[in-house]
């Protein structure tokens, strides 16, 4: 399935907020891990918090969701939080 074309946010600077350094710890992936998903990401959609966005990337055998919010003052796209979907 071919990638939709991203938003213009998708190529900014990441940040990662201290609640997904806590996730990142308890769901035993790293931040190599976390932009190897971000980089084999294959679709968005708008997330239940207005202004969030839901990434739907692998990693090995499993689909991921990772939750950004992109801060357009900033010109940095902020991590939330990630975790395997379903």
């Amino acid at each position: 399935m071919p990638k939709r074309q991203w938003p213009g946010w998708w190529q900014w600077d990441l940040e990662l907020t201290p609640h997904l350094l806590k996730r990142m710890d308890d769901r035993r992936f790293t931040e190599m891990d976390l932009r190897a998903m971000l980089d084999g990401a294959r679709s968005y959609r708008a997330d239940a918090v207005p202004g969030r966005w839901v990434i739907e990337a692998p990693r090995g055998r499993r689909t991921w969701e990772i939750i950004v919010e992109p801060d357009a003052d900033l010109r940095v796209l902020v991590i939330i939080t990630a975790y395997v979907a379903g």
